[in-house]
Order: C-alpha cells, then structure tokens, then sequence
C-alpha cells in the first residue's frame, strides 16, 4: 500500500509531521508536496498530482490531502476518476 500525500503552503506542518509518522510506521510514501513554505502556491498544483498517482493505482494506494479549509482540495481530489475525498476536521 503506497500512501500519497500532498498540500499547499497552509497545510505544510501538518504534511511534515504525517509524512515522518507515516514513514516511522513503515509506509511506502509519496510526497507530492509543497516541499517549502511558499506563501502564494496554489494547491491544485499537488493535489492533483498526488489525486492522480491514487486514481491511476485505486487498488494499491491512498491518498491523505491538507489544506486551508479543505473544501477546494477536496473538490480538486473528486476530479478524478476511483477518488473519493471528503474534508475531516479535528481530532
């Protein structure tokens, strides 16, 4: 199982720290990122890259996406074809 995970400026930290957890955990993983903090990145630009890489490969992997609200990731995610993403807030 391969995990993809991807986001823009606003969910950074958040990535990071799933990313090291993930990693720790034994997880294949994928960082579509950002990578860096750029203030005025878009987010469909590695949402869909890591909705893509999930759509193309249903049956073996997952995608976990952040962002500011979420409501616009989560669109972009719904895009593609075998993706379902929904927006969870909280613990």
């Amino acid at each position: 199982m391969v995990i993809h995970l991807a986001t823009d400026h606003a969910g950074l930290e958040h990535k990071d720290a799933v990313l090291a957890w993930l990693e720790q955990e034994g997880f294949e993983v994928v960082d579509h990122g950002a990578k860096d903090f750029v203030s005025d990145d878009d987010f469909p630009d590695f949402i869909s890259k890591a909705a893509a890489a999930v759509s193309a490969a249903a049956e073996s992997s997952r995608g976990i996406i952040f962002g500011g609200s979420g409501q616009g990731e989560a669109m972009m995610a719904n895009r593609f074809p075998h993706v379902r993403a929904a927006v969870f807030y909280g613990g």
